[in-house]
């Protein structure tokens, strides 16, 4: 599985997948069975109101085989977030080296928003589980966190300085968070695009302009 696949994974198809008929417990991709699952049940009935035992049966599955696959339901629902993070990281590695950190960000931003992109029905079904739980808000901006680290990591490792690895770290979560949340309120729009125009926003701010 290549990291792409493992990115899509975490924000998963959308593709309707018939869980009720009756299934070999044996049959194989019980974790992405599981995934599905889960998610299906957490926007039908809320995060709090499913339990390990209801996506163990969605999936045709026994909790034993739930729990060897995850430790509890919200790493379920945070599953892939680590694949999410080294494809950032990959692509401000891969980009050129004489390309500016902030656009290096930008860069790996932006093809982050492509994948989501394509699988939004479901990024606006998981956001919508998020707002409705305050335990999954308090995780999602932990996530983030990690991912402005691990942004400003891959900034060093370029060569970039401490102080400015961590500003534009932090500088591209926060774009990637504005822009998504406007992504999700305006429907047909494109998240690639609107990344491109809060960043530029930010470049206005910081320019004084």
């Amino acid at each position: 599985m290549t990291l792409a696949d493992m990115t899509i994974a975490w924000v998963m198809a959308d593709t309707v997948i018939n869980y009720h008929r009756v299934v070999g417990r044996w049959e194989p991709n019980a974790r992405g069975r599981l995934q599905q699952a889960a998610m299906e049940l957490f926007f039908e009935r809320g995060f709090e109101q499913t339990s390990v035992a209801d996506i163990a049966d969605r999936a045709g599955l026994t909790e034993r085989t739930f729990f060897r696959h995850f430790a509890d339901k919200r790493e379920v629902f945070f599953y892939g977030a680590g694949a999410l993070q080294d494809l950032l990281v990959e692509t401000v590695a891969g980009v050129p080296e004489d390309v500016a950190p902030i656009d290096a960000i930008a860069a790996a931003i932006e093809v982050a928003g492509g994948l989501l992109q394509e699988r939004r029905t479901f990024a606006v079904e998981r956001q919508a589980v998020i707002s409705a739980n305050p335990e999954l808000q308090e995780r999602e901006l932990i996530k983030l966190a990690t991912l402005a680290l691990a942004l400003a990591d891959a900034l060093r490792v370029r060569g970039v300085n401490e102080r400015a690895a961590r500003l534009a770290g932090e500088a591209g979560v926060a774009v990637f968070k504005i822009a998504f949340e406007r992504w999700i309120e305006q429907s047909g729009s494109d998240l690639p695009e609107i990344m491109r125009e809060a960043m530029a926003e930010l470049r206005a701010v910081a320019d004084g302009r």
